[in-house]
Order: structure tokens, then sequence, then C-alpha cells
């Protein structure tokens, strides 16, 4: 292709990135502290693809850039109209649980109920062997998945850096459960600590459960995915 396909690849490409940072659109890709580094990606390609006008008209190319190479900016176009959703309970069902390695587990704040990440709840779970959580209610929020013999789980997609190293955390859910749950929905629950474990078929990893006290539905939060930092 000539430099005008370039430049114009150039400045989509780059303007597709900060539409991403600016709207949240990131979030589906990488984790939420990773922003700054989107943006800058965008400014980036943008200033290229100006640099790259600037030197065409100083110096034109000799020949026209074929017209199929055009098609190259279907993708990005494909990008903006029909972004993927996040990962949900197809992906989280079929990979091990993410809690499989100790963590250091941090004095909970005053006050009850305490919101925690789901993660950060099996931390305790499991690690903590639930010490940290006697006497106190928690707050999770995370989406409904099944296992094979329908017992129902609340999870997070846990990012390293991106949605492509993504594992899920799952919580298994006992008490008062809603009777009508959907895959893919999203929960606020309010419960408490039990005991109750399961061993996760996928890699072997501890699945803890939290006794539910109260349960709502609650629209996806812009950022769904959790990380350790």
């Amino acid at each position: 292709m000539n430099r005008t396909v370039q430049a114009i690849l150039l400045f989509l490409v780059g303007g597709v990135l900060l539409h991403a940072g600016v709207t949240g659109l990131y979030l589906r890709y990488v984790k939420a502290g990773l922003r700054p580094l989107v943006l800058a990606a965008g400014v980036v390609l943008v200033i290229a693809a100006i640099a790259t006008v600037w030197y065409a008209r100083r110096r034109p190319a000799g020949h026209p850039a074929p017209r199929v190479s055009w098609l190259l900016v279907l993708p990005v176009f494909a990008l903006i109209l029909a972004a993927p959703p996040a990962l949900g309970s197809y992906s989280a069902m079929r990979a091990g649980t993410a809690v499989t390695a100790p963590r250091i587990v941090a004095p909970l704040p005053d006050g009850n109920p305490v919101r925690l990440t789901v993660i950060g709840y099996a931390d305790r779970a499991v690690y903590d062997h639930g010490r940290s959580l006697a006497g106190r209610t928690v707050t999770l929020t995370g989406f409904v998945a099944f296992d094979q013999a329908g017992v129902p789980y609340l999870v997070r997609m846990l990012l390293n850096c991106c949605a492509a190293d993504a594992q899920p955390v799952k919580v298994g859910l006992a008490g008062a459960v809603p009777p009508v749950l959907q895959p893919d929905s999203w929960l606020e629950i309010t419960g408490t600590y039990t005991g109750e474990q399961a061993k996760d078929p996928v890699n072997g990893g501890t699945i803890p459960f939290v006794a539910v006290g109260q349960a709502r539905p609650v629209p996806p939060p812009a950022d769904p995915y959790e990380s350790l930092g």
C-alpha cells in the first residue's frame, strides 16, 4: 500500500485506541491500570499518521496502492461497531479457578457489610480459613455460572494483564439463593462465610462458598474484570 493508505490506517487504529480509552471500551480487553498506555498508544499512532501524510506530500509515492488494501480498514470498523462482550460463564466454567496460590490477606476494614472483590473473599475463605471473615457480613458482585451438576457460582474473571490471560475466580452460592438464575446475569449478594468448599474439576483448585442472605440483580459494571493490582 502507499503512504496515504498507511496514514489512514494508522489514524483509524489510533482513533479506535483513543475512543476505547476515553469511553472505557478498553476494559473489555485490558485491566484498568493500563488506560494511560492505551491513550498514549492512540496519540502516538495519530501523530504517526499525520507525519506520514506530511512525508507523502513531500515525496509522493511512485505507484498507487492496490484497491484490496482498503479491506484492511474493515477490522477497525468492526471493532468500533461490534465490540466483543466481556468473558462470561462459558469461558469461566471451562477454565480452572485462579485461587491456587496463597496470597497475603490484609485485615478487613471496620463496618458491616464490607464490600469485597470476589478474589478477596476467596483468598480469605481458602487461605485464611475464614478467620478474618468470622462474624462479618460481606457484599460481593459477580456474574452467575453453573457447573454440570447445576450448582450456582458467583464469578469474576481475574486479569493479570489482559483478557487473553483471564482466569475465573469462583465462589459457590449457598443459603438463600434466588430460585431462578440465568447464566451471565449479574448479582450483588450480601452474605456470610461458610466453611463449605468444593474442588474445581478443571484444575483441582479450591472453590469456597458464601452463605447468601440477600441477593439482587445489578447491571454489568463498567469494569467487568478484577485484578490483583
